[in-house]
Order: structure tokens, then C-alpha cells, then sequence
């Protein structure tokens, strides 16, 4: 960056607090895009997918090693993340699931609380390098593959029809 770590403690009382305005900054950024994202979305499907086309350009350099190094020196900050990552996450897949149903695209029977949850966790899962190495499995077809084994356990025929067209694009 070309700044002194004098510079850079004039702004921060120290590392830890450098560490948690960064990880906020990230959250807050990502966040954000992701709540455009869902403004201007036609449909829950396509949401999704614009989703994962915006944290992979955003997230393009991202190791998973960081969040690894998060929760081993800063387990309290990880925690903290993780705890707005749930909300977040949770409160935006409800609100992706209920749209989803009205538009006759989700099965109208589906638990929602419990498939936020299973959603999150899916998300978060995928990132676990013992489960899946980088060796055997690409971050971005992941992701990809991630979403779409999601979408068909909740889809209508009408919205089987509009998942496969992402899947052919």
C-alpha cells in the first residue's frame, strides 16, 4: 500500500481493530451488492445466479486460508462475521424463497426457515478445504454446481424450465 504501519496506527489503536474494520468493510461491501443485486432481479432463479456472478468477480483473488487465519488469530471477530453472514444470509433467502413461491417458482410446500438454514450452511460448507480441495474442485463450478443442486429440490416445473435455461447459458 505504501503506508507505514506508523501511518496506518495513527488510524488504528492496533492490529485487531485493523482486522475488524476490514472484515466489516468487506461485509458491508458485499452486502451491499448483493441487495442491488436483489432490487433489480426479475425472479429468484436469475437473482441467484447474478449473486454468484458478483461475489465471483468481486471475490476473484479470494483464498479461503484468510478466513482460516480469521478464526485462528481473531476467533472473535470470525464469530462476529459469521453471525452477520447468518442473518444476512437467512433473512435474504426467506425473502428469495417467499418471492420465489409467489411467482409459482418454488414448490409452494417447502420449509422455508429450515432451507435458509440449509442454504447457509451449504454456502459456508463449500469453502471447507478438507471437503472439497482446490485439487478436485474448481471454487466457481462449485458454487455453481452448489446452487443448482439447491434450486432443483425447490422448484416448480415452471421453475425447472427457467433453471435449465441458466444451466444451457
Amino acid at each position: 500500500m505504501g503506508v507505514s504501519k506508523k501511518t496506518i496506527y495513527n488510524f488504528f489503536e492496533n492490529k485487531t481493530e485493523l482486522v475488524k474494520e476490514v472484515t466489516n468493510y468487506m461485509f458491508v461491501s458485499i452486502t451491499g451488492g448483493i441487495t442491488e443485486i436483489k432490487k433489480t432481479s426479475d425472479d429468484p432463479i436469475s437473482e441467484l445466479y447474478d449473486i454468484n456472478l458478483f461475489l465471483i468477480k468481486y471475490l476473484k483473488r479470494e483464498s479461503v486460508s484468510p478466513l482460516y487465519q480469521l478464526e485462528k488469530y481473531y476467533p472473535k471477530i470470525h464469530k462476529n462475521l459469521n453471525n452477520k453472514q447468518f442473518e444476512f444470509i437467512t433473512k435474504s433467502t426467506k425473502e428469495s424463497l417467499e418471492n420465489g413461491i409467489k411467482l409459482g417458482l418454488f414448490r409452494k410446500d417447502i420449509k422455508i426457515d429450515f432451507i435458509s438454514r440449509l442454504y447457509f450452511k451449504g454456502m459456508m460448507g463449500i469453502r471447507d478445504l478438507d471437503t472439497f480441495p482446490n485439487k478436485l474442485y474448481d471454487p466457481v463450478s462449485l458454487k455453481t454446481d452448489f446452487i443448482e443442486y439447491h434450486l432443483r429440490a425447490i422448484v416448480t416445473d415452471e421453475g425447472l424450465k427457467k433453471l435449465n435455461h441458466f444451466i444451457n447459458k
